[in-house]
Formats: C-alpha cells, sequence, structure tokens
C-alpha cells in the first residue's frame, strides 16, 4: 500500500535521494525545497506524485502556513522527514556571529518549528511517524565541527522528549545518525575564514583531512536512504538509527567511554543527595 510522505530538505543529499526512491516504488512526496526549480526533473518524471512547496526552514512565518498547506493538499501524512540542514566548519573562536545564528535557526530552530507545525495535523489524523535526520555527530563530536554538534545534540534531546509527549496521539519518531556520507555535504560546508594560531592542532588537522580528501567517507548515501525507508516502513522502529560503520564505531566508543566515567563517579554522585 502506497504512502505519503512530506520531507524537508528535499532538493540535494539524502533528502532528494529519498524522494527520489520513494517516487520509484510509488509513493507520493511532498518535498520542501528553497528553490522551486531543485526537483523539476523528478517532476517531469513522476506528475502529480510529486508535490513541490517552496520553503526555507528559517522562515518563521512562512513555516506553518506551508506545512498546513501541505497536510491539506495530502489530506494524510503517513510520515514527516526533517531533514533540512547544513554544517558550519571551523575552529569555534573562527565562527561569526552571524554563521553561528543561521546555523542554530536552520538546524535547530528550524527543525523544532518543522516538528511542532505538523504536531496537531498528526494528531488529528490519528497517529503518524517523524523522522529526524540528524547525524552520528548528534552522539559524538570532531574538532571543528562544534556548532554542528551543538544544533544535532540539541535536537536529539528536544525529540527524545516530545516522542514521550506524543506517544498517547500515536505519533512516533526516528532519529537516524548517519556517519560520513557520500552526499554534497562536503563541499557545501560553510566556512569562516582560518586562523593559523589553529593550523597545528587538531581543528587544523580535520581541515586538512577534509581539504586533501583524506577524510574517510564510507557511507552510501543509496544504502543510508534505504535503511531509513526501511526503518520507517516497520511496526516498531527503535527510536535511534545509527547508520554506517563508521557511526556504529564512533558511537559505540563515545557511549562505552562515557559510561565508564559515569560509573567511576558513583560515589560522587550519591554523596550528592540529602540525607535520609
Amino acid at each position: 500500500m502506497s504512502k505519503t510522505w512530506l520531507i524537508t530538505g528535499a532538493s540535494s543529499g539524502l533528502g532528494r535521494e529519498m524522494a527520489a526512491q520513494l517516487l520509484a516504488r510509488g509513493d507520493r512526496v511532498l518535498a520542501t525545497v528553497r528553490r522551486e526549480d531543485a526537483l523539476a526533473d523528478l517532476a517531469r518524471q513522476h506528475g502529480a506524485s510529486l508535490v513541490v512547496l517552496k520553503l526555507d526552514v528559517t522562515d518563521v512565518e512562512r513555516m506553518r502556513r506551508v506545512m498546513d498547506d501541505a497536510f491539506a493538499q495530502a489530506g494524510q501524512v503517513d510520515v514527516v522527514v526533517s531533514n533540512a540542514a547544513y554544517g558550519l566548519f571551523g575552529a569555534a573562536e573562527e565562527l561569526t556571529d552571524a554563521q553561528i545564528e543561521h546555523q542554530i535557526a536552520t538546524n535547530l530552530t528550524g527543525s523544532i518549528r518543522v516538528i511542532r507545525s505538523v504536531l496537531p495535523h498528526l494528531r488529528r489524523q490519528g497517529g503518524g511517524r517523524i523522522v529526524q535526520v540528524s547525524s552520528e555527530g548528534g552522539q559524538i563530536a570532531y574538532p571543528n565541527f562544534s556548532l554542528y554538534h551543538a544544533t544535532k545534540w540539541g535536537i536529539e534531546g528536544f525529540v527524545e522528549s516530545v516522542a514521550q509527549e506524543v506517544a498517547p496521539f500515536g505519533v512516533d519518531f526516528i532519529i537516524a545518525e548517519p556517519g560520513p556520507t557520500g552526499t554534497n555535504f562536503a563541499a557545501n560546508l560553510v566556512r569562516p575564514a582560518s586562523m593559523a594560531v589553529y593550523e597545528d592542532t587538531p581543528a587544523g588537522a580535520v581541515r586538512r583531512a577534509i581539504d586533501s580528501g583524506s577524510f574517510d567517507i564510507k557511507g552510501d548515501a543509496v544504502r543510508t536512504v534505504a535503511s531509513i525507508i526501511a526503518a520507517a516502513d516497520s511496526e516498531s522502529p527503535a527510536l535511534r538509527l545509527t547508520l554506517g560503520s563508521t557511526a556504529y564505531e564512533s558511537i559505540s566508543k563515545a557511549l562505552g567511554e562515557r559510561l565508564a566515567s559515569l560509573q567511576a563517579q558513583r560515589e560522587i554522585a550519591l554523596s550528592a543527595d540529602r540525607d535520609g
């Protein structure tokens, strides 16, 4: 049985690949893009199965109108995919205030607004599923991605809380956490001017690895999207979906180290309780 999907940030990367795979299997897709011609080829190929909606997720005034229109056109949406995001790349000291504000407005508050704007519709229709595209960077951190990580760690905390709030209404969530994947993400990184003082630091090492192409990217975009779709199709998916060997290994290592550190502090933690 075909489904209806609403995908934000569908003009490129994982969002576009997801739209293409869903349309190819006969589903209906409502796709938000910043440029209306970004999916012209898919529109010609799939006709009325694809509805393209212009939206920049930082546009607060337009957000709710677009989401209302999307649900009005679709009648019912089975899966909402909050995917719009980009990466800000540079040591924290190098970033400008405007760059910081735009990263947060897109990846964090933009994703929050997407979710908040669709929840009333999902409640009224009796349930639905929201896929929040995060990253291994919502669980671990690399130098030079501090603000990107701040948004991904932030949206994961938001989703984990909201998932508990709306479960009684039949609304559930998947947090997709891909590792480095072969998309145009690296090419679209926003970069501030670099400071020479960071050249011989971990930040400089990561910058050189990305610039030289030696930063290891093992993830396959087609397979990553197929795994997300399969999880969204399943009856009871896990809240977090880790994708790719790099993500699996890095998140496993980080969680293990955090758990060991926590357990070593048990006596200190208990000593902070009130008597009795």
